[in-house]
Parts: structure tokens; C-alpha cells; sequence
């Protein structure tokens, strides 16, 4: 047999998965702005909603607007002051502090925000054809992907299992579930992670450092 050519254009397996999760965000932003177009929102100001309904217990500012979604001063503000506009959003001064000014939604931004969760169903429905083994591999790999654009800057500060003061990677021997949460005080699973937890507390850099460390080495050293 003759040698075998390379395939022209052959790539990675990272080249690959980036292509893949490329072609994932393109589906979600052209969902939010088939969705949006009924209801005359952008993709960052249904992001918004999204924010602010899932920290509804908790004081938002506009600089943590800005923090989340990785936007200038300016662009967090002129988004804001549009949905205010729509009456989605309203701002008012802090009960703790009257110098700070805090977002909240409306009525109708409540109900606006319910309608933005539907923009993920797309994606929601390709990782549902995926087994329970499948899906917390890959929510370990995310894990690890959000971690390192993190360390680059290129996001913000996520609220993950991994980063959080409660979280103890790799005390547990049962395979299944490694490790342990000290919140709910009880042992999770991979698949059991979060990227987004409303209890996450950062605790020391040091400490974080440590935690990733341990968790990243798959419990290396125990």
C-alpha cells in the first residue's frame, strides 16, 4: 500500500472541540436573537434577566452587571438603562447603603426573564441525549475549560463547586461520588457539580489554589 496521505485541513482533538463549542455558542446567541426579536431584547439584555432573576434574594449593582457578563461600564449601563426604558428593570436606592443603586426586575422583567430560559432548550435537549456517565464527564471537562479562561481573564470570577471554601475534592473512596460538599454536608458526584452556585463562597487565594490543585490531579496525593 501506498503511504497515506494527511487529510487536507486535518486538525487536533482540541481544534475540534473548539470548533464544537464554537458552533454551540452560535446556536445559543442565534437563539437569544430569534427570541429577542419578538420582544425587542439583544442576547446581552436577555443575559441580563437571566442575572437578575437568578439573584433575585440578592442587592445587584450595575458594576456587578458588568463584572458578570465581562462588558465596559458604559455598555452594562446602556444595556440597563434600556430595559429600564422597557420597563423590565427597575432601579432604586440600597436599604444599606443610599449611595449605591440596585437593579431589580419588574413584574413584567420577571416574567420576561422565565421567557429567556427557553433560548437554552435547544442546547438542553443535546445534552439530555447523552448518558448520566457522558454528561458528568463533560460537565468535568467544562469545569476545568471555565477554570482556565478564568486564570486568562478572559471571564469572570465563576461560581463553581471546585472554587468554593465548602467544596473537599477527592475525600470520598466511593468512586461515584469523590467528593464532598460542606454546605449540604454530604458526599457529590462529577455530574453532580455546579458552575453556578448561589452559596458559593471564594474563601482565601491560597486556599483556592490548593482546592483546584487537588481536584485537577484527581486526587493525587490524598
Amino acid at each position: 500500500m501506498g503511504k497515506q496521505l494527511p487529510l487536507q485541513g486535518e486538525k487536533s482533538t482540541v481544534d475540534h472541540i473548539t470548533v464544537g463549542l464554537t458552533k454551540i455558542a452560535t446556536a445559543l446567541r442565534s437563539q437569544a436573537w430569534e427570541g429577542g426579536t419578538t420582544r425587542k431584547l439583544t442576547p446581552t439584555q436577555g443575559q441580563i434577566l437571566g442575572f437578575l432573576a437568578d439573584r433575585a434574594a440578592q442587592p445587584v449593582r450595575l458594576n456587578d452587571v458588568a463584572t458578570e457578563f465581562c462588558l465596559t461600564a458604559a455598555t452594562a449601563s446602556e444595556a440597563v438603562m434600556t430595559l429600564v426604558e422597557k420597563k423590565l428593570v427597575h432601579k432604586s436606592r440600597s436599604a444599606e447603603d443610599h449611595r449605591v443603586l440596585v437593579i431589580t426586575l419588574t413584574a413584567a422583567g420577571r416574567r420576561e426573564a422565565q421567557l429567556v430560559t427557553g433560548w437554552t432548550q435547544v442546547v438542553q435537549a443535546g445534552v439530555k441525549s447523552l448518558t448520566p456517565d457522558e454528561q458528568a464527564v463533560l460537565l468535568r471537562g467544562l469545569t476545568k475549560v471555565i477554570h482556565s479562561l478564568q486564570e486568562q481573564g478572559a471571564i469572570s470570577v465563576v461560581r463553581m463547586c471546585a472554587g468554593c471554601t465548602y467544596f473537599q475534592p477527592h475525600v470520598h473512596s466511593d468512586a461515584a461520588k469523590p467528593h464532598h460538599c460542606g454546605l449540604m454536608d454530604k458526599a457529590i458526584g462529577e455530574g453532580q457539580l455546579r458552575l453556578d452556585c448561589p452559596e458559593f463562597m471564594p474563601g482565601g487565594e491560597f486556599e483556592q489554589v490548593r482546592r483546584w490543585e487537588r481536584f485537577l490531579g484527581s486526587g493525587e496525593g490524598r
